[in-house]
């Protein structure tokens, strides 16, 4: 199932890895992000294909404040059977979290808790998994 709010563009899940970070406003270019029609079950998943090794997570939630709301946390897991919750905080920067390195080919962002405020509309902007590519064995390259 796809998690997109009025299934538009601008809310599309591919905005969240498009490298645009604008996100002070929403529903249009350049303010897209990946909007979850507030689906409590909403889940977000990067395919990357092959294997890499990733160390390191990126998280950059959209900043419509008071329009927006923001997710305190998720958790996110990964093909090799791992998981990792990751702690948001509500501002409009990059959060970074540095994660046990593991290799694997996809991961997914579920369990999205929305803070406790009057706006229902958390979103995000941008996601980056940052690590390097694997060897053909699956075990990290150098």
């Amino acid at each position: 199932m796809v998690w997109e709010t009025h299934r538009e563009a601008v809310f599309a899940s591919y905005n969240a890895v498009d490298g645009i970070y604008q996100n002070a406003s929403h529903g249009e270019w350049p303010y897209q992000s990946w909007g979850i029609n507030r689906d409590p079950k909403a889940a977000w998943t990067l395919d990357f294909g092959r294997p890499v090794t990733v160390d390191e997570l990126r998280v950059t939630l959209r900043a419509d404040f008071p329009h927006d709301s923001w997710w305190t946390q998720g958790t996110v897991d990964f093909s090799d059977g791992g998981s990792e919750t990751l702690h948001f905080e509500k501002n409009d920067a990059t959060q970074r979290f540095s994660i046990t390195p593991r290799t694997v080919t996809k991961l997914t962002l579920h369990s999205l808790i929305k803070a406790d405020d009057p706006s229902p509309f958390p979103a995000l902007s941008q996601f980056e998994a940052w690590g390097k590519e694997a060897a053909a064995d699956g075990k990290a390259s150098s």
